[in-house]
């Protein structure tokens, strides 16, 4: 294959399917086309890929990765927010590409951070970023996704993780009460039960019910257009009232202490990177917010934590970037 061969990458979330076509590039592969696709809407991604490649001409494609939320073992993924059963031999099978590969889609995206530049990252703190140890990602999203990357000589290797699956930590008095809540709900209280959209709406359920906060009529109508996640953000983001509000800030303050650990299970003081779909849109809550507080209240690990740099992705194409990259290697 040649320097003008294609390589396809894609990003599969439980919400939208982020497909590109891309070059090999100097410093990071070169995006030549890209488009979106509703996830929920399909019944595979091989679809989504027939419906993204038909109105494109026929050219030599030298490989193709997708990061997937999910578990890859084997090269076979079964969705876990998505009814999908996802197969590398599939693929290459129906699209007759050289090589097709499945990994973690924070695996995808841990790859593209070394590549990221300045404008597409936004500081938490003032603490710079030490490539030369371990750095972490906790990415909040449709669901909770979480990766280490392993400082290894002058690179880093992606370590996947479905650490968003582990048992939620509750820190104090109020966050006992939650997790006694939820535990009543779910029975097993995962992390991502309180760190992902629907661990937000999670949050106010409890202020809500537990008859901490009035739930204003408006806000319950917004909650119920399809959306509630965003609802209760917007809300908070616009101080509309004291429930969002109280939701969005305990969802920040549980993101860092959750940072916090993932820094400390890794070592991964070379700094820690909030991706997904969520943290760039509430990042005023984040800068502003309890997140530094939380991350850093790690009892005689504090003093390590206060010199650990924490950065938002704010390129919502980053995994794509990460998968390109693997479809090149």
């Amino acid at each position: 294959m040649g320097p003008d061969s294609w390589y396809i990458a894609g990003d599969i979330g439980g919400t939208k399917t982020n497909l590109g076509v891309f070059l090999l590039g100097r410093t990071r592969p070169k995006r030549l086309y890209s488009a979106t696709f509703p996830s929920r809407q399909f019944t595979q991604l091989e679809t989504i890929l027939s419906r993204f490649m038909e109105p494109l001409p026929d050219h030599p494609v030298a490989g193709a990765c997708f990061g997937i939320a999910g578990p890859v073992v084997a090269g076979r993924s079964r969705t876990t927010n998505l009814p999908w059963l996802v197969s590398e031999a599939a693929i290459q099978q129906q699209f007759d590409w050289p090589k097709v590969r499945l990994v973690n889609d924070l695996v995808a995206t841990a790859m593209a951070v070394p590549v990221l530049n300045a404008r597409e990252l936004v500081p938490v703190n003032p603490k710079r970023v030490r490539k030369s140890e371990n750095l972490a990602l906790v990415a909040p999203g449709t669901g909770l996704g979480m990766a280490l990357l392993v400082a290894d000589n002058g690179r880093h290797i992606p370590v996947a993780s479905e650490g968003g699956h582990a048992g939620f930590a509750p820190n104090g008095d109020e966050e006992i009460d939650l997790w006694q809540y939820l535990q009543a709900r779910f029975g097993h209280v995962s992390t991502e039960r309180v760190l992902s959209g629907q661990g937000l709406v999670n949050i106010y359920d409890w202020l809500k019910d537990t008859g901490r906060y009035r739930d204003p009529i408006w806000l319950a109508a917004a909650r119920s257009s399809g959306d509630p996640a965003g609802a209760i953000s917007g809300a908070a983001m616009a101080r509309k009232t004291p429930i969002a509000v109280a939701a969005l800030n305990r969802f920040v303050s549980i993101l860092g202490a959750v940072a916090g650990d993932v820094a400390l299970t890794g070592t991964a003081f070379g700094g820690i990177y909030l991706g997904g779909g969520i943290p760039p849109k509430i990042r005023t809550f984040i800068i502003k917010g309890p997140f530094q507080e939380a991350f850093t209240r790690k009892g005689r690990f504090r003093p390590m934590l206060e010199k650990t740099a924490v950065r938002i992705i704010v390129n919502d194409r980053a995994a794509l970037i990460g998968a390109a990259i693997l479809s090149m290697k």
